[in-house]
């Protein structure tokens, strides 16, 4: 009988240890934009924003964010980047994504979202970090293109003083776009934290 217990009982904190690992490993996916200023990590919401979620992961996977730079920075708005090269050359994104901004998360400093045009639905993978509380941008109802909002799917958790740093640096018109950095701030590698 001790030799069933010795043998038992260790195989059933293996798996009681197994089934806690597995239900409690919910983290969120993290991920570390290196840029000429310092390093940003951002946590993703995969809960509030899958497919927006997803959408960036591949981004980030496939390289498409390395090299870029911060295009538009307004210092009590918003720091914007993910679609221009440091020669200011826009790149060809993917699809279009659905927006998802009804998802109850708020366009709070330090939040991320993603950029669009007018149209709610035209988003692909241009984002930026709110730099002051911008509730304005959120999700007020589909009725209407104005009211969709803009999709938060993250946050920064880590660097929001190299945010800072990026929001107050002056910016001048460039190649017919306004509040463009006078010097560049690169995204040098955007990578998931493993």
């Amino acid at each position: 009988m001790k030799f069933l217990l010795r043998l038992f009982i260790p195989l059933l904190f293996s798996t009681l240890s197994f089934i806690v690992h597995a239900e409690g490993d919910n983290t969120l996916p993290q991920v570390k934009l290196e840029t000429s200023h310092g390093d940003i990590i951002i946590e993703l919401n995969t809960d509030k924003a899958p497919n927006t979620v997803a959408n960036y992961l591949n981004y980030v996977e496939s390289g498409f964010y390395d090299g870029t730079i911060f295009h538009r920075v307004i210092e009590n708005f918003m720091i914007q980047g993910g679609g221009f090269t440091e020669d200011f050359v826009q790149k060809s994104p993917n699809a279009a994504i659905k927006n998802e901004a009804d998802n109850g998360l708020s366009n709070v400093k330090g939040s991320l979202a993603m950029a669009r045009t007018g149209d709610p639905h035209s988003a692909t993978a241009q984002f930026f970090i709110n730099t002051v509380d911008n509730d304005f941008l959120d999700f007020k109802s589909d009725k209407q293109d104005a009211t969709w909002g803009y999709a938060v799917f993250g946050k920064v958790i880590e660097g929001m003083d190299v945010v800072d740093a990026i929001r107050v640096l002056p910016t001048s018109n460039k190649n017919g776009h306004g509040d463009v950095p006078n010097e560049n701030v690169v995204l040098i590698k955007a990578s998931i934290v493993e």
